[in-house]
């Protein structure tokens, strides 16, 4: 690293704090904090989402995944589009004409306080674990490019996020994240450019070298749900754009920003059509770096390197001064732009699924105070949750305590369907759709989750059961929660003689509208 690395890293961080300082005047109440007062333009919104999608997390995994394999992780992205084109119409006035700010206000509109506080905890569990493992991961690289310590960078990184969270609320985050993203889309082109050009031959022999190793597939096409095969991938990718299209707070504040429900529609493709072709590009980066690493002439790789450790390797090794500075800022403000926006929807989260949900009568003022309150808590305990993961190296009790996690969330989608879809499902057969699929899913999370609890270097299976043990692939298991909750609640809904639910909660209104229209 360089002087002009290191300025360049600095000086994308000092944006985002001057970010948070320049929109801080205009945050006067919760709809502007948490929603931008609805008057954010489609293309911006959209951009964000983008942003927020493409995380540090798909900087570093995608390349090592295409290095050690082929494309089969970008199935998930590509059916996205597929699911919006069907559903996003619907999704989009769903929660514009339903919600005030939060997602799971829908739930009880539609099943009752239960089913609200049970999805938004869950997305606050998922969403608190992923913040920290975020954390982890980005200061782990950041520390090794920098040359600083861990814990430094994940206090500076904490810190800046905090702030631009804290005092812009959802305008400086969606402004930010429009910086975030054309940096992140640069920072990924001039690698592609660099490693097209770099090796004797040029591109033609680096996709020559790609294609004789089978590096550009979608494969194996096995009908089998115990590996990894297009099949799970298309299944998963399925209820993926589902979850965060439909049940994902992150996605849904994203739109009660825009203007109208024609823009927050508009946004919502932006997103999709600008993340598939990021994600495409970074699968390709990995592509690439096996090419040049086994072209002829190439520089040796360290013997005991792992994928995922390749991209940074040659960040670090074959990229030039100043490029390599912009694409570490790149890096960390795929950070910033994932983990201000967890933070803002948390926040938004526990004003209104509790604290207004259980005080009434508090002011708007009362609302917005305790909001920013929530975002310091909420940043400063995935700071803390990334301290656990540098101290116990992510394995024990913290790996433990994230399978939990994954059980007492089980089945979101599946409850955002069965509401959807259902005029006939009720609360009560909800209830029991929700109680299988926690069953199910603390069945196949610790019959399949492998962690070193004692410390040793040895992992086991949480509780070994043998040849009973689910030997699916973990992708499916979100899947078979999903499905558990829509099959067994709507069955189980016949039991109890409960009224229809209105219309205008169903798919069945948005069709009713369309027709008069």
């Amino acid at each position: 690293m360089y002087w002009i690395d290191y300025v360049i890293v600095i000086v994308s961080i000092l944006l985002a704090v001057g970010m948070g300082v320049y929109f801080a005047h205009r945050q006067k109440d919760t709809s502007t904090y948490f929603a931008g007062g609805g008057r954010i333009p489609a293309w911006a919104v959209g951009m964000s989402i983008f942003a927020t999608l493409i995380s540090s997390v798909t900087f570093l995994a995608y390349p090592g995944a295409a290095y050690a394999g082929n494309w089969i992780l970008l199935v998930q992205g590509l059916m996205v589009p597929i699911v919006l084109l069907a559903l996003i119409g619907v999704i989009v006035q769903l929660f514009r004409k339903v919600i005030r700010l939060s997602t799971y206000e829908y739930f009880e509109r539609r099943f009752g306080l239960f089913a609200r506080l049970y999805s938004s905890l869950a997305f606050t569990l998922g969403h608190f674990s992923k913040a920290g493992t975020v954390f982890f991961l980005v200061s782990m690289a950041l520390a090794t490019f920098l040359n600083v310590n861990i814990y430094t960078v994940v206090l500076v990184l904490g810190v800046t996020i905090i702030v631009l969270t804290l005092l812009g609320g959802m305008e400086a985050i969606v402004w930010m994240d429009v910086v975030q993203g054309t940096l992140l889309i640069g920072g990924g082109l001039i690698c592609v450019v660099l490693l097209l050009l770099l090796p004797e031959g040029g591109p033609s022999e680096m996709m020559r070298i790609a294609s004789e190793n089978s590096k550009i597939g979608f494969g194996p096409y096995d009908w089998d749900f115990t590996q990894l095969t297009f099949v799970v991938m298309v299944l998963n990718g399925i209820f993926y754009a589902l979850q965060k299209y439909g049940t994902d707070q992150t996605i849904v504040q994203r739109y009660l920003t825009a203007r109208t429900d024609r823009e927050a529609k508009k946004a919502a493709f932006i997103g999709v059509l600008m993340s598939v072709p990021i994600w495409a590009l970074f699968m390709f980066i990995g592509t690439c770096l096996f090419a040049y690493y086994h072209a002829a002439g190439a520089p040796a790789l360290p013997p005991d390197i792992k994928a995922d450790e390749v991209f940074p390797y040659f960040i670090s090794h074959q990229l030039p001064v100043g490029v390599r500075g912009l694409i570490i800022a790149a890096l960390a403000a795929a950070a910033i732009s994932s983990l201000d926006a967890d933070l803002n929807c948390l926040s938004a989260i526990a004003v209104q699924d509790y604290y207004a949900r259980f005080r009434p009568h508090s002011t708007d003022r009362d609302q917005l105070r305790f909001g920013k309150w929530m975002v310091v808590v909420a940043g400063l305990a995935a700071v803390g949750v990334a301290c656990l993961y540098i101290s116990w190296g992510g394995e024990g009790v913290l790996g433990a305590l994230f399978s939990l996690y994954a059980i007492f969330s089980a089945g979101i989608v599946g409850i955002f369907l069965l509401g959807l879809f259902s005029r006939r499902a009720n609360k009560q057969g909800l209830y029991i759709g929700i109680a299988a699929a926690v069953i199910f899913t603390a069945y196949a999370v610790l019959t399949s989750t492998k962690v070193d609890l004692d410390g040793d270097g040895v992992k086991d299976i949480l509780l070994d059961l043998g040849s009973w043990n689910f030997s699916h692939h973990n992708y499916m298991l979100g899947v078979y929660s999903h499905l558990i909750v829509l099959v067994v609640g709507y069955l189980a809904s016949f039991l109890f003689k409960t009224p229809p639910a209105d219309d205008s909660l169903t798919i069945y209104g948005y069709w009713a509208g369309k027709k008069e229209q």
